[in-house]
């Protein structure tokens, strides 16, 4: 509840080098990743996101702002997505909850795999 209630990293980047938005069409919830690249080290030096929807896909964002930030990109694809953020709520979730609990990664996912296709 305190991610939910006091959000880390919840706020508009300007000139983000990535950026990536995911939408639950079920629920509405809406989670937007923007962040900035260290270039030498392909490093995460910042990461903000912005949304709106249930308090599991706003918390959950939080918290994943909070574990790549100065990461290399290469680790947000690493692992199982469903383990880490299961991990992250602290408890199993059910297939609808699980949905709003991947938005946030899935939107960051993106944006990385977009930038990384724009500077192949």
């Amino acid at each position: 509840m305190d991610h939910y209630r006091n959000p880390r990293n919840r706020y508009t980047l300007e000139e983000p080098d990535f950026a990536g938005e995911q939408e639950n069409a079920y629920c509405a919830d809406k989670v937007h990743f923007a962040g900035k690249l260290c270039a030498a080290t392909k490093t995460i030096s910042e990461l903000a996101f912005s949304g709106q929807g249930c308090v599991l896909s706003q918390a959950i964002a939080s918290m994943i702002s909070e574990q790549f930030i100065l990461k290399p990109i290469e680790q947000v694809f690493m692992g199982n997505d469903e383990n880490f953020v299961c991990a992250l709520a602290g408890s199993p979730l059910g297939p609808t909850r699980l949905k709003c609990a991947l938005l946030g990664l899935k939107a960051l996912q993106q944006a990385i795999a977009t930038y990384k296709e724009r500077n192949a």
